[in-house]
């Protein structure tokens, strides 16, 4: 697989997945953005979900992780921004399914409600699938002109 951009960030409640995914993906080749915290000091995921989708616009082609307690609020802050399609998956078959339909390019992740070991393979399964596009493109395009 080709090394990717991926923007990582979390809140406390999310810290500890998120550095255990952080160095699954460096040790697999991928070039790693953590943007914190860096700490599990408490913070507001709203913060870090609009730093993530902030970092990432200048390169649409990246790849986006995010962590917070259940992975609700902060995949709710980063859909907040047009060029974000931040999914909230639970195992393999959401995170292949957000790609092949809906081209998510960013995961999030609830770290109290999964396991490292799912969550590594979900996340491995997301930057592996392909946008299937043809009857998903139209869907898709309709999410971006929504914000238009």
């Amino acid at each position: 697989m080709t090394p990717l951009e991926i923007y990582m960030a979390s809140d406390h409640a999310g810290f500890n997945l998120r550095q255990t995914l952080a160095d699954l993906l460096t040790e697999a080749g991928h070039i790693v953005h953590d943007l914190g915290p860096e700490t599990d000091a408490r913070v507001d995921y709203p913060d870090f979900g609009e730093k993530l989708a902030k970092a990432m616009k200048p390169f649409p082609d990246s790849r986006g992780v995010l962590v917070c307690g259940s992975g609700i609020g902060i995949s709710i802050a980063a859909n907040r921004f047009p060029w974000i399609r931040a999914a909230l998956c639970h195992d393999v078959t959401t995170a292949v399914l957000s790609r092949q339909h809906n081209d998510a390019n960013v995961i999030a992740f609830g770290e109290r409600l999964i396991g490292e070991t799912t969550a590594s393979d979900a996340l491995m399964a997301f930057l592996e699938t392909k946008f299937e596009g043809g009857r998903h493109q139209g869907r898709v395009q309709k999410l971006s002109d929504l914000n238009a």
